[in-house]
């Protein structure tokens, strides 16, 4: 029998996407949010896991890096462009920029392209 490091690798198994929808008690836009990321995830027809968590203090929007109620991660990253550079972290809502007015959720085309990203990923 050969040694197990002679062996071809095998290819690493893929997981399912990660979506991770933060949020604070209360949040208006929680639902809407919850509905947009089920909306999207049918379209793809995506097997990515949905997972709510809410953010309880400040100092857990500092731990977790929380940009603000709700936010949309998939993967671990948030799916606004830019918001990795975004040094503030806040137990408090959130607003986006649409095309033509702040918004209370991110844009669709956001989680369409991190999804399918995240796809592609290994």
């Amino acid at each position: 029998m050969p040694a197990a490091s002679s062996l071809p690798s095998q290819p690493a198994a893929r997981r399912r996407p990660l979506i991770e929808l933060l949020t604070v008690a209360g949040c208006p836009n929680r639902d809407a949010a919850l509905a947009l990321i089920e909306r999207i995830r049918a379209q793809l027809a995506s097997t990515a896991q949905v997972q709510v968590i809410e953010v309880p203090d400040q100092p857990a929007a500092e731990q977790l890096r929380f940009l603000g109620s709700p936010t949309i991660r998939v993967n671990g990253h948030d799916i606004e462009p830019g918001a990795e550079h975004q040094p503030e972290y806040v137990h408090a809502c959130r607003l986006y920029q649409g095309p033509h007015s702040l918004r209370g959720l991110p844009e669709a085309d956001w989680l369409r392209q991190a999804l399918r990203t995240a796809a592609r990923d290994p």
